[in-house]
């Protein structure tokens, strides 16, 4: 009887066909979760400037440092056609105060910034300043864009220079 022989030891298989167990990896793979981090990395770099206020005005440069505050401040701009608006939304200067005064009632330590494109008139500037402090605001500022780096002025302890026959500038305050 030429093939009646049986190996022993499990049907015929052998010992060299043995299935692996599964064993699981103890280690995270931190790649797609890179990789999800740089996309939203990315996405929130370019949606920040977007959240600032939609009014465009184009801002004077000063050297002088970020005032920090503690919560978000009202802001009252005026564009180059002395159109004057708090947040996003135009107001006329009475309308402007009588919106001002209601949320002077609510809020009375509110900070309020002030921002005004180089071009308009000083006069409709101050105009919209006295409305502001008549509406019961004491914390007042001016907002303007900092300097470039390669100019004078955003040198520390550097004056910038005026132009010949010019009045020296004004260093920019904060009302109180």
């Amino acid at each position: 009887m030429a093939g009646g022989a049986i190996q022993a030891g499990g049907g015929g298989s052998g010992g060299r066909f043995r299935r692996r167990r599964f064993s699981p990896i103890a280690e995270i793979n931190v790649t797609p979760l890179v990789d999800v981090m740089l996309v939203l990395l990315i996405i929130f770099m370019v949606t920040a400037p977007l959240l600032q206020v939609g009014v465009p005005v184009d801002l004077p440069k000063t050297s002088a440092q970020q005032v920090g505050g503690k919560d978000e401040p009202l802001v009252v701009s005026l564009n180059a056609k002395s159109e004057v608006f708090l947040g996003e939304t135009q107001y006329s200067l009475p309308e402007l105060s009588q919106k001002l005064k209601a949320v002077y009632e609510q809020k009375p330590d509110q900070r309020v910034f002030l921002r005004g494109d180089k071009a308009i008139d000083y006069g409709k500037m101050m105009e919209v300043m006295g409305v502001v402090i008549d509406s019961g605001f004491r914390q007042l500022g001016l907002l303007g864009e900092q300097s470039g780096a390669g100019s004078p002025a955003a040198k520390p302890g550097a004056a910038p220079t005026p132009p010949p026959g010019a009045a020296p500038p004004a260093t920019p305050r904060r009302a109180n």
